[in-house]
């Protein structure tokens, strides 16, 4: 929940198989049955639910969270809109006004307090309004078209755009929207922040006397994951231990499933290497292993609310999961329709006991919030950051964060597909085009692999640093994938590298 002061909308989010206490109010001994009320009205898990300060639920505003275009957004999309909705709401509610009431002036006034009036530093910057501007476009331009507001507070215009078609833009669109200034790490310096910044390694390679890490197993585990298979903070963070490929045919990657309820927009496959699978193998064994066993011996898994035990778990191109709640309902689902809130409540008996099937777990052996994975990364780059490593050709310092890994995966795997297709098997034009009209072109590969639906957001975002380079240059000279991505990084200012290397 969100937001209780008096003057506040509130924001809560569904969930399911969590007890409903009549501590609470006694009027809520008549919700036991919610989970199943919640079904019948088709409102899943996750669900937002905005409430305004006379604790009232707006019917128009509860259509829209349920049956627009905001229900077929991405997850953390929904959420971010969510919590935006419940500050301008607010706003406008101690301007003596109801969310269809706002007019342009409302909203520029918003903007002067968000951007500009709030205390010194507060202030937001482009791309954070940029993103609330979407959010307000979204609900008042639907308000608009279901004819419950005469018009939009969000006033826009016609633009023309260079292949001579238009688009329409906001008035206060901001111009201060930055990316970030570096998006990219070449594998030799991925691997030096991982040491240094995770695994209590010194700028010269050797272990730091004074080096105190307890989850170095585990994180390492989870970076290299990400690194080599390009998966999102939460798509690798809400993994559960039976959706690990194994790792035990002999092959340099292993193909894996995202399910559907956890990916961006659908259910997709994911490779990972050989070599970060046994990394993540090897925290199951060990440092997971024994996190499970503290958890036990304080019995800490008896305790969690609204436990989820699995009784049968499929297999097969389609495998589904049967569980019971602590009420002792049975549900049936596909494995890739289960949501993170669930994943995290789900646990299998042993010989020993309960175990979570959550993969990555806490010291206390609880399931880890993937949210909590910034904190980790954000640490790890302080380490790197105060050991002096840096960008050696750049001078700038070593900081990487989730989304990068993703990014960097994108411009490795796209440099590894054109050095095997064009040198490694030593084609002909002729047999390339063959191959890559059998097989597909490396860029629609890469699209694939990052779980993308366009093409063109792959080539101009994720692969940006390549924009403007022959890639076939890459492959003038006989050299391996490591000196070939330092050479990409020579030429470009968005990737970071640990050491000088000419330019292309």
């Amino acid at each position: 929940m969100a937001g209780a002061m008096d003057g506040e909308w509130s924001l809560y989010w569904t969930s399911r198989g969590r007890p409903v206490s009549e501590r609470l109010a006694p009027v809520l001994a008549g919700w036991a049955d919610l989970d199943q009320r919640e079904e019948a009205a088709d409102i899943g898990p996750g669900h937002p639910i905005l409430i305004d300060p006379q604790y009232r639920l707006d019917p128009v505003l509860a259509r829209f969270l349920s049956r627009s275009r905001f229900a077929w957004l991405a997850e953390g999309t929904r959420r971010a809109y969510a919590k935006d909705y419940r500050l301008f709401f607010s706003f406008l509610w101690q301007r003596g006004r109801y969310w269809h009431e706002a007019d342009p002036v409302d909203l520029l006034d918003w903007e002067a307090w968000r951007r500009r009036d709030q205390q010194v530093g507060r202030g937001i910057g482009g791309s954070k309004w940029q993103r609330e501007l979407a959010a307000l476009r979204l609900v008042y331009e639907w308000a608009e078209k279901e004819r419950r507001i005469a018009r939009s507070p969000v006033l826009v215009h016609q633009v023309r755009l260079r292949g001579g078609g238009t688009a329409t833009v906001a008035d206060q669109a901001p111009r201060d929207v930055r990316s970030a200034d570096v998006k990219w790490v070449t594998p030799r310096t991925y691997r030096l922040w991982r040491d240094i910044g995770l695994l209590g390694y010194d700028a010269d390679g050797q272990p730091d006397p004074s080096w105190r890490g307890r989850n170095d197993g585990r994180n390492a585990a989870f970076t290299d994951l990400l690194f080599s298979s390009g998966l999102r903070l939460r798509e690798g963070g809400c993994l559960l231990t039976l959706e690990v490929p194994d790792a035990a045919g002999g092959h340099g990657y292993y193909e894996g499933t995202v399910a559907g309820a956890v990916a961006k927009r659908r259910q997709r496959m994911f490779y990972a290497s050989a070599a970060a699978l046994r990394r993540v193998a090897a925290y199951a064994a060990t440092t997971r292993a024994e996190a499970v066993r503290r958890a036990r011996r304080h019995r800490r898994y008896e305790q969690v609310p609204g436990k989820l035990i699995v009784t049968r778990i499929g297999h097969g191109t389609r495998p589904r999961l049967a569980w019971r709640d602590e009420h002792g309902r049975a549900a049936d689902v596909p494995l890739g329709a289960i949501s993170p809130d669930e994943r995290m409540r789900l646990f299998t008996v042993g010989e020993d006991g309960l175990e979570p099937l959550w993969l990555w777990l806490g010291e206390s052996g609880m399931p880890m919030a993937y949210e909590s994975w910034e904190k980790v990364f954000d640490a790890a780059s302080a380490r790197v950051a105060a050991t002096g490593s840096e960008n050696r050709v750049k001078r700038t310092p070593i900081a990487i964060s989730p989304h990068m890994l993703r990014h960097s995966f994108a411009l490795h795997m796209l440099v590894a597909l054109h050095h095997a297709l064009d040198r490694r098997f030593g084609l002909t034009p002729e047999e390339r085009k063959h191959l890559r009209q059998v097989y597909g072109d490396p860029w629609v590969l890469v699209r694939d692999l990052l779980g993308h639906s366009s093409e063109q957001t792959t080539r101009l975002v994720y692969l940006e640093p390549l924009n403007g380079l022959q890639v076939t240059s890459l492959l003038d000279c006989d050299e391996d994938l490591d000196t070939l991505l330092s050479r990409v990084a020579a030429s470009s200012r968005l990737v970071i590298d640990a050491g000088p290397v000419d330019p292309l």
